[in-house]
Formats: structure tokens, C-alpha cells, sequence
């Protein structure tokens, strides 16, 4: 085979990768089009029934995903959504994260404007399956005895695992995770109070709302 011949050949073979290539390309991006509406709309929906698990029906008339509001906490940036009932804010909710057993444990907190909570639930966990996982609300009501809790009720020397001294039971066998909880979840009474007046302040939105931004961020973290 001469040269030339081989030349030619090479030229050819990086001609049709080049064109592959470019419909592959082409491929994806019709496809991510299709499916990028849907995927907004699906990571919204979840969002919005997680929501719902820590605040009431009752206490708020807004979409939560309009009204997220930034804010700088001790342990870095913090995402916030403001609810509010006829025009006045209700209630704030926020994501924590407590140090489990096995690993993080994605909470979320709803805490009224007067400072109890409304709600906790936790999204995501990998603590041992018949002792850890009872912080999920499916498999035990335990998550569900802080509404209506605050930092006066109990006192501050009250939150903790009766194992410490404090007044919320822990797991037979798991003590690690619940003390987790109740600790984190009186981290985020703390900032409350400490932030109140920001936390409760009106946000000023955008043009463009922000549940179209998580939402697009969603797609990214997604993607």
C-alpha cells in the first residue's frame, strides 16, 4: 500500500468520525430539549411535596419555590423559602444536614414566625436499616414529635437524647443517629432566632422568578 493510498484512507476514516461525532451531538441536544421541561417539572413537583410534609396547608397560600431567599450561615450558604398566609410571612423552611451513623442525613425544617416548629422531615439517609431508619416518618412517628417544638419548649438544656440528659427518646440500639437530629435540628432553632429579622424580612424578587433558577440548577445538578 502506497502512501498516498494510506493518506487518503486516513483522511476518509477522520472525515466520518468527524460526522458521527456531530449527529451524536446533534442527537443529544434534541433530546436534552425534550426532556428538560419534564425534568424541571418533576424536580419542582418533588420539591413542593417535600413542602408540604413540614408545613400545613393552612399556614401558607404562596409557591415556596417563588419566594427562596440566600443567606450566609456559620456553616456556609444556606437556601431559604419564605411562606406567608394573605401577604404576611408565616413561616421559613430550610435544609440541614445532621452527621449520622453511616453517613449525612439531608434534613428538612419548617420553623413558624413565632419560632416553633412546623415541621421536620428527613429526605435522605444511609443509617442501618431496623434502627437508624426510624427517623423517616414511614417507618416511625419519632420525626414527627418536634412540631410544635421550640428553643423554649423545652429550654436549650432540654435538646438532647434523654440518653444526654435532655428530653427526646433515642432509638433501642441507635442512639447516634437521633442525637444527630435533635442536635441539628436546634442548630437550626438557633440560626432562627439569631437571623429572625432577615429570615422574616420580604424578599425582593427578581423579574424572573426563582423557582425558574432552582429549577434550572436542579437540571444542572441533574444532568
Amino acid at each position: 500500500m502506497n502512501l498516498a493510498l494510506m493518506r487518503e484512507r486516513l483522511e476518509y476514516q477522520s472525515l466520518l468520525l468527524g460526522l458521527v461525532v456531530m449527529v451524536t451531538c446533534a442527537l443529544l441536544a434534541v433530546a436534552y430539549q425534550w426532556t428538560r421541561e419534564p425534568i424541571q417539572q418533576a424536580l419542582a413537583n418533588d420539591m413542593r411535596q417535600s413542602f408540604s410534609q413540614v408545613l400545613p396547608e393552612h399556614l401558607y397560600d404562596n409557591d415556596l419555590l417563588d419566594y427562596a431567599g440566600q443567606i450566609e450561615a456559620p456553616w456556609g450558604h444556606l437556601t431559604y423559602y419564605q411562606a406567608s398566609l394573605a401577604g404576611d410571612i408565616s413561616a421559613v423552611v430550610f435544609p440541614m444536614q445532621a452527621s449520622g451513623y453511616a453517613g449525612k442525613i439531608d434534613m428538612l425544617v419548617a420553623i413558624k414566625a413565632n419560632g416553633e416548629l412546623s415541621g421536620v422531615r428527613v429526605l435522605v439517609h444511609q443509617e442501618t436499616p431496623g434502627l437508624g431508619d426510624k427517623i423517616e416518618v414511614a417507618r416511625d412517628p419519632w420525626i414527627t414529635y418536634f412540631t410544635g417544638k421550640s428553643l423554649h419548649n423545652p429550654l436549650p438544656t432540654g435538646w438532647a437524647v434523654k440518653k444526654d440528659g435532655g428530653e427526646f427518646d433515642q432509638f433501642t440500639g441507635a442512639t447516634i443517629t437521633p442525637r444527630a437530629i435533635v442536635a441539628e435540628i436546634k442548630r437550626a432553632l438557633l440560626f432562627f432566632e439569631a437571623e429572625q429579622p432577615a429570615l422574616l424580612s420580604p424578599l425582593k424578587l427578581p423579574g424572573e422568578t426563582l423557582s425558574t433558577a432552582i429549577r434550572e440548577q436542579g437540571v444542572e445538578e441533574y444532568d
